[in-house]
Formats: C-alpha cells, sequence, structure tokens
C-alpha cells in the first residue's frame, strides 16, 4: 500500500510472474504516484521524475527485517531506474542493459 510517497510492501517469499518485467516498468513510467495500484516501480519513477523535473535530490529508504527483501527491493529500485536512464537517452526500456547497469545490479 502507498502512504503519501511511502510504500509499505511484503515479501510474498515467492515468484509472481510478470510483477517486475519490462512490461511492468513501462507501464509505471507513464503513470504519476498514485494512479496506478501501489508498486515499488511506481515509488522509482517519483524518485526519477522529481530528479529530473524538480531538480531535487532523492533518497530511498529501504527497511525491514532480514529476510524481508531489502536486497532485492534495491536491485529492483535500480532496474527502473536504469530502464528509464536507457530510455531518456533514446533507447526501449527492453533494450538489453549496459555493462555500467549489471555492474551496478551486481554489486
Amino acid at each position: 500500500t502507498n502512504i503519501g510517497s511511502i510504500l509499505a510492501s511484503v515479501n510474498p517469499y515467492k515468484p509472481i510472474p510478470g510483477l517486475y518485467s519490462v512490461d511492468a516498468i513501462d507501464l509505471y513510467r507513464q503513470h504519476r504516484l498514485g494512479e496506478l495500484p501501489p508498486h515499488i516501480f511506481a515509488t522509482a519513477n517519483e524518485c526519477y521524475c522529481c530528479l529530473w523535473k524538480r531538480h531535487d535530490s532523492q533518497c530511498v529508504l529501504i527497511s525491514g527485517e532480514s529476510g524481508a527483501g531489502k536486497t532485492e527491493s534495491t536491485k529492483l529500485l535500480l532496474k527502473f531506474l536504469s530502464a528509464m536512464s536507457q530510455t531518456s537517452l533514446g533507447a526501449p526500456a527492453s533494450e538489453k542493459s549496459t555493462h555500467v547497469e549489471e555492474a551496478i545490479l551486481e554489486s
């Protein structure tokens, strides 16, 4: 659920097909926060928009207990931001990731 720009999420401990796909990235990048169901991509899009439109520095705090999915959430956030950066350079979001993106996501 969303509480303003805060996303409260629960780790389902099982894969949900399509939840974090390229199609989901494309969907959430086209909508503002609150227009679609709560999702980490909606939060990431809000950060991206604030960064570029208002020139505000952004910080995302990901908190939770051990095993809650903090690392996976961070990877998903970076995946979205990387896709947005590639799109802003004229590349489609579905384009293969760059070596820089892979290095960041692996870290």
